[in-house]
């Protein structure tokens, strides 16, 4: 990512998810007889696990505004554990109300995210901290921004946020232009030499031409352990291993990352970081005052 947090789509997220979950009005709030009494929240952590927290500067602005004013007792990419107290928040009873279902989805996902991203780099980190653990572009549409940062949050990196980062070339653009050795040449024409190119590929062979064609990342698309062990020895054999940077996605989880890992890529890729991590639990409470 560019940015750590982009302010301003930042906002613009926030408003379009209240839109989408307030209608035309919190009927039921706005209906009760107390409903501007001014009262104080507090955000719990209900998981009975450590995890990472992750959305607390995201909520502060829904927050914010919604006209409430927040106090967080941590900072994102803290650990947090069992019944830890997240937030204070001062407001009218129908402001937090209105904010609550919002705040705490995000909490639950960003969490979430970040708490599983930590677990995989953990493990290679004892094999080499040099590795990144990678999300991809497998976010749920509208929540790219939310699910990139907690990745980061949990000391992973975003790899592409959008289309127009970097070039990569996967299977579906060979099969529209079929020869890695005259495509990448082609791109870089036109792309220029600032923009990074990086070529999927499916066997040691087309390893070997995406970084003759001069591919700045190749991308070892669901390569076996033995697969892409045997790749990598070959590239280290012919003098190609340091020209690039080698990542290894598909079909990585927490059985096999270790032994991913061992075989020392740059990056190691996973989509199950943003498209299946289990959410972390969160509640609000409001203190009668």
């Amino acid at each position: 990512m560019k940015k750590l947090t982009d302010h301003f789509n930042l906002r613009k997220s926030l408003l379009y998810f209240l839109q989408e979950d307030v209608g035309r009005g919190d009927i039921t709030s706005e209906n009760l007889e107390n409903s501007n009494k001014s009262v104080t929240a507090t955000i719990l952590f209900k998981s009975d696990f450590v995890g990472i927290i992750s959305g607390i500067e995201e909520v502060q602005v829904l927050l914010d505004i919604c006209n409430c004013n927040s106090t967080p007792h941590m900072s994102d990419g803290m650990k947090i554990s069992p019944k830890a107290r997240i937030m204070e928040i001062n407001g009218t009873a129908k402001d937090i109300l209105k904010a609550e279902r919002i705040a705490l989805n995000l909490l639950m996902r960003m969490s979430g995210i970040a708490t599983t991203t930590r677990k995989f780099v953990d493990i290679v980190h004892q094999i080499d901290p040099q590795i990144s653990i990678a999300a991809t572009r497998k976010t749920a549409p509208g929540l790219r921004l939310f699910d990139k940062k907690a990745v980061v949050m949990g000391g992973g990196i975003s790899h592409r946020n959008r289309l127009d980062d970097m070039v990569l070339i996967k299977d579906n653009h060979l099969a529209v232009d079929k020869s890695i050795r005259k495509i990448i040449p082609l791109i870089r024409e036109k792309v220029g030499s600032s923009i990074k190119i990086e070529c999927e590929v499916t066997n040691e062979a087309e390893a070997v031409e995406a970084i003759e064609a001069g591919a700045n990342i190749i991308m070892l698309d669901n390569f076996t352990i033995l697969e892409a062990r045997n790749t990598l020895l070959k590239l280290l054999d012919e003098g190609l291993r340091n020209l690039v940077q080698i990542e290894i996605s598909g079909g990585v989880n927490l059985d096999n990352i270790i032994n991913y890992a061992k075989l020392k890529p740059d990056i190691i890729s996973i989509g199950y970081l943003t498209h299946s991590s289990p959410a972390l639990d969160f509640s609000l409470k409001i203190i009668d005052q």
